[in-house]
């Protein structure tokens, strides 16, 4: 077995994110379902990595001590950009979409533990092909399924949350554009503006003005560097209680507290931009280290039970997003482009809701573009939801 520490580690993990780049520019298949650079590149080592077990008896032991810190600085920084004002503003729809979010979510559960028990498996590992993985994507998968291996002894639960999400990714894009494509053909007249006319919005281009520089990021960095700390805290502190949480949940919740009271006083702004950039780096280098240190061979007993999970999943998220999403919202053009939202919930990951949202219309020869609510809705909403 060879050793790689810290150092050795983290330059694997970039070297990765390296690997994944050029695969997600290079193969036509990952860049249709916007397979994440992290996803594409720590798949590839970890299948190099099981051919090297089979075949010389070759394993790899990676230094991990970066992960959980590097976790929890994600989590952070999506409660950092959470905007509560935001949802105030949205009203009655926001609240309807809402309700349907969370039915979606109680669903996926439900069907996964359902499954999971009907084929003789443990109820975590329908937890695991629900919700968590399908609507939180990679980031809420590896957080959860890591509580599962310390709190529950399910060996193979980061293995399992991987392989969900990833499918996810694929559902989300498979399914989330032909249903937008089915409904907007028999939806009501559009509700939006024509894309010429509308004025863009503190969403869409946020802090305008503002340059990401050396002391913005410092700023930020400090503001997750207090998330963790305190959210550390707060766990321990209700650690045992009926109020007890993981980590990254606390730290998350910090993170809303902290951004939203900050603006609430006047006395600071957070920088969406300069938080989402120290995020998204913090996700893709976590990803790549859980991704390249999977075990696939422990996984091998559990394929063909976890690709039913998935299908029987598949399947209720096309039909809730007809049938529920689509009536709930209005039967309109905005209510189609948000069934395809949660149609493509099977990863809760921008690079499928956004693009659902601003490309249909030039996809269906329309100059029309959802509404501004709608637009936010499959965003934001969901980014706070899901994890």
């Amino acid at each position: 077995m060879f050793h790689l520490d810290t150092l050795s580690t983290l330059v694997a993990a970039t070297l990765v994110l390296l690997l994944g780049r050029k695969l997600v520019h290079t193969v036509p298949f990952l860049k249709k379902y916007t397979i994440p650079e992290p996803v594409a590149g720590g798949l590839l080592v970890a299948l190099a990595l099981l051919v090297l077990k089979k075949s010389m008896g070759w394993e790899i032991d990676f230094d991990m001590s970066l992960k959980d810190p590097l976790m929890l600085a994600f989590f952070a920084t999506i409660g950092l950009n959470a905007n509560l004002a935001s949802l105030r503003a949205g009203g009655k729809v926001v609240g309807t979409f809402l309700i349907v979010v969370v039915g979606l979510l109680l669903l996926q559960n439900a069907l996964g533990i359902g499954m999971a028990r009907l084929l003789g498996l443990d109820p975590l590992m329908g937890l695991l092909a629900g919700s968590i993985t399908l609507s939180g994507g990679h980031g809420t998968g590896a957080a959860w399924s890591k509580l599962f291996v310390e709190r529950y002894g399910f060996a193979n639960a980061t293995e399992v949350a991987m392989a969900c999400a990833t499918f996810g990714l694929v559902l989300g894009g498979l399914i989330g554009g032909p249903v937008a494509r089915y409904l907007v053909k028999h939806s009501s007249s559009p509700e939006g503006s024509p894309d010429d006319q509308v004025t863009p919005t503190a969403f869409e281009k946020p802090d305008v003005g503002r340059v990401i520089t050396s002391l913005v990021l410092i700023e930020s960095i400090a503001l997750i560097a207090i998330c963790l700390t305190v959210g550390r805290v707060v766990a321990q502190l209700l650690a045992g209680s009926v109020f007890e949480l993981p980590t990254f949940v606390c730290v998350l919740f910090i993170g809303v507290i902290l951004s939203n009271g900050l603006a609430l006083l006047g006395f600071y702004r957070v920088f969406e931009r300069a938080v989402s950039v120290l995020g998204n780096v913090s996700l893709s280098l976590f990803l790549a280290m859980a991704l390249m240190s999977l075990k696939l061979w422990e996984l091998a007993s559990l394929a063909l039970p976890m690709l039913a999970i998935l299908v029987v999943q598949a399947v209720a998220m096309a039909l809730y997003a007809v049938f529920v999403t689509y009536r709930m919202m209005g039967k309109n053009y905005d209510a189609a482009v948000l069934a395809a939202a949660t149609a493509g919930l099977g990863s809760a990951r921008r690079q499928l809701r956004l693009p659902i949202c601003r490309r249909l219309p030039t996809a269906l020869g329309r100059r029309i573009r959802p509404s501004w609510w709608c637009r936010w809705s499959a965003h934001s909403l969901l980014i706070l939801l899901m994890r």
